[in-house]
């Protein structure tokens, strides 16, 4: 999820955590948690020099339960060893912030999981990349009233009830939309199945996940032997079917397919992928678990990146997936409001 919305729940989890005993501080101690997972991306940047690297890392070890575990450890011996001193020595425990911290961060990668980019939460057992599309990378309808509820309660002492309750309406409001989420992908998943059989499509996996910033237009994929069919469907729809269908050339040819390099990029996009020559020896690598900017153009992939051969290995250019024009946003919301 986006950052705004992590620092949101880490700043509940420390107000559950340790709110009646520091007030508004737990708020902050836990949105800060809540953003360390995050900083694998300027990490990886200062492990590795090749961009496919740099993005792999991403959503890896730094959002992994034993990553949790071990982070709140240290961070909640040495946060109790600074701030319990003085006039607040014997005011928490030890127990307290690891308590804090373990569900800030921990929750972190919880909440990605529910998104499509994939995170691997059983580092280092396993790196499969747990999402289960059900809620875009950013929504509002999530974020806006928890982050409501979180700045009326810093308004009230750390004791009283109202404090108590307006935090509990959150993280209840918040948790209610998630669930309406998977009950909403249940729903999806049938209807793009039967779309799939009514059209006779032939294909041997799918999937499908909410367009950007909402949970009522949804994008669907499936894969056949020489190509990916991808379509579109809102609640809004008249009818309960997947519309604006489009058949994408998979060209997996173009590229050394084995190459470690590009077997990785592969388990990035988990498969859903296609290829497109450009200019100078580079190529477009287009990830298509992502829904198109225009339903109606199926050459807008929203996630792109040029690659190229770099001595023995690949590598990628920084993301280059263009921003949405006015008439992409327009047809996103007519889209939006039903066919």
């Amino acid at each position: 999820m986006d950052s705004l919305t992590q620092i949101v729940l880490g700043a509940a989890c420390g107000e559950v955590a340790m709110g009646k005993k520091i007030g508004n501080k737990a708020m902050l101690f836990g949105a800060i948690g809540g953003t360390i997972p995050d900083l694998d991306v300027f990490v990886g940047r200062w492990l590795y020099s090749n961009e496919i690297d740099i993005n792999a890392f991403h959503r890896g070890f730094m959002h992994s339960i034993v990553f949790a575990i071990i982070a709140s450890i240290v961070l909640g011996w040495l946060i109790h060893r600074l701030y319990d001193k003085g006039k607040r020595q014997n005011s928490t425990t030890v127990t307290d912030w690891r308590r804090l911290f373990f569900l800030s961060i921990f929750t972190h990668p919880l909440l990605d999981s529910f998104t499509p980019y994939g995170t691997q939460l059983f580092l280092p057992f396993t790196d499969y990349r747990v999402a289960l599309n059900t809620i875009s990378v950013v929504d509002p309808l999530y974020t806006i009233p928890f982050l409501l509820c979180l700045i009326i309660a810093m308004f009230f002492r750390r004791n009283t009830k109202w404090r108590k309750s307006f935090v509990r309406a959150g993280l209840f409001i918040s948790s209610f939309y998630l669930t309406l989420t998977i009950i909403n992908k249940i729903y999806i998943d049938s209807v793009f199945r039967a779309s799939l059989a009514e059209r006779g499509i032939e294909h041997f996996r799918f999937q499908s996940q909410p367009s950007i910033l909402q949970n009522i237009l949804w994008y669907g994929i499936a894969e056949g032997e020489d190509g990916y069919y991808t379509a579109y469907y809102s609640l809004f729809d008249r009818e309960d079917k997947f519309s604006n269908w489009h058949k994408l050339p998979k060209n997996h040819n173009l590229v050394p397919i084995d190459h470690p390099d590009i077997a990785t990029l592969r388990w990035f996009s988990k498969d859903y992928f296609n290829v497109f020559p450009k200019e100078e020896g580079k190529f477009q690598y287009n990830d298509l678990r992502y829904p198109l900017l225009n339903a109606d153009d199926p050459n807008s992939s929203v996630f792109s990146f040029s690659i190229y051969k770099s001595g023995d290995r690949w590598d990628l250019l920084p993301f280059e997936g263009k921003p949405p024009s006015r008439e992409d946003f327009n047809m996103f919301i007519r889209r939006v409001k039903g066919i």
